[in-house]
């Protein structure tokens, strides 16, 4: 059974404080997707993840290099952030990046993973943001957020605690 929660973001430092209190949330070997449109905000989001989790380095977009790996500055899990924008087949061409010997020790984002990566394990956590249709400019930052967790491994955690 899926547990879930939505909420309404207003600005990046919402959605990266939102990333913050999603850390808290995750333990070695949890894979979260995110999907969403480009600017959507899929990377503010994990950057608010590197810093609740501790992670050395800047979390930047890995477009181009695909996955990047964050070690802890402490005791905590490394973040391995991976973009799968510009990968076109499924989880065979995704095996390259060795994401199923990190996971176990690591939390994985998987930004524009949707249909690629579901396989590496059949707990996950899917993160969908959806810009609002608003036109005025300060409804540009306004995101719908929606965070289901899939598996046993989220069965009981309170996911609508994220909502803040």
């Amino acid at each position: 059974m899926d547990v879930g929660t939505r909420m309404t973001v207003t600005s990046p430092e919402q959605m990266r404080d939102l990333g913050r209190r999603l850390a808290k949330l995750l333990r070695p070997g949890d894979l979260v997707l995110l999907t969403g449109e480009l600017g959507a905000g899929k990377t503010t989001l994990t950057r608010g993840l590197g810093e609740g989790l501790g992670v050395r380095g800047a979390v930047t977009s890995p477009t181009f290099v695909i996955a990047r790996v964050h070690p802890s500055l402490s005791d905590g899990p490394p973040l391995v952030h991976v973009d799968a924008y510009r990968l076109g087949g499924g989880l065979e061409e995704m095996e390259d990046l060795d994401l199923d010997v990190s996971l176990p020790d690591s939390v994985i984002a998987v930004e524009w993973g949707e249909g690629k990566v579901e396989e590496l394990s059949e707990d996950r956590l899917h993160v969908v943001i959806e810009r609002t249709a608003g036109t005025d400019a300060e409804e540009s930052d306004v995101r719908g957020v929606a965070v289901t967790g899939v598996g046993p491994r989220w069965a009981d955690e309170d996911l609508a605690s994220l909502a803040g």
